[in-house]
């Protein structure tokens, strides 16, 4: 386990591969092959702030340090540089219930370069072939979140990966299954809300029905 210390040692000491790698190396994100070398010190603060929530270290001065580097390297088209970064930072800087601009223009971004198959590129530009390791990364970060769901069409690229599921490579099927649990948690609590309140006597069975995917998230 990465300690706070490590990261801040690696931070400063400008060691972004190796840092991100130690971040990522029992997480689903390892599965992620990033295009292009110069991404590497944002997707390490990303994944260190990330980290550092998960920890209950929001307050060290490090955090700060980190979203302002995430926040400095947002482009001016509101992504950084690809869409799978992207959507890590976008997660990354809602940590701690973080909210405003960059996160809203995030949020845009990826859903202005969703395809219309649903899916996304792995270039900053809708044009380009749909990437399906790409785009089950993104979910596997964003499946589960509520604003990120109301910004793109999450039932057409969900749709793609069923179709298409047993086409996948084994690093893309395994990002898949992770933003599966995560699309489908969201969509199990939602179906649980609606029965408790036309059935309050079945919030129970709706309860049940939405724990087995929590649990396996």
């Amino acid at each position: 386990m990465v300690t706070v210390r490590q990261i801040e040692r690696h931070w400063n000491q400008k060691a972004h591969d190796r840092l991100y790698q130690d971040l990522v190396s029992a997480r689903p994100e390892r599965l992620y092959r990033p295009e292009h070398q110069a991404a590497m010190s944002t997707l390490a603060a990303a994944m260190a702030v990330i980290r550092l929530d998960e920890l209950t270290q929001t307050h060290v001065p490090l955090y700060s340090k980190l979203v302002r580097a995430i926040l400095a390297a947002q482009d001016p088209d509101g992504g950084w540089g690809d869409p799978a970064v992207a959507a890590l930072c976008v997660r990354a800087l809602q940590c701690s219930r973080g909210e405003g601009l960059a996160i809203t223009r995030g949020l845009h971004y990826l859903a202005d370069l969703q395809k219309p198959e649903g899916i996304w590129p792995n270039v900053p530009l809708r044009r380009m072939p749909a990437d399906a390791h790409t785009s089950a990364f993104i979910l596997a970060q964003l499946g589960d979140n509520a604003e990120f769901r109301q910004a793109v069409r999450l039932p057409e690229a969900v749709a793609w990966f069923q179709t298409h599921v047993y086409e996948l490579d084994e690093p893309t099927s395994q990002l898949w299954q992770r933003a599966s649990l995560r699309c489908r948690y969201r969509q199990a609590a939602a179906r649980g809300r609606t029965v408790q309140q036309t059935h309050p006597e079945s919030g129970e069975e709706a309860r049940q029905i939405a724990m087995p995917v929590l649990a396996a998230n």
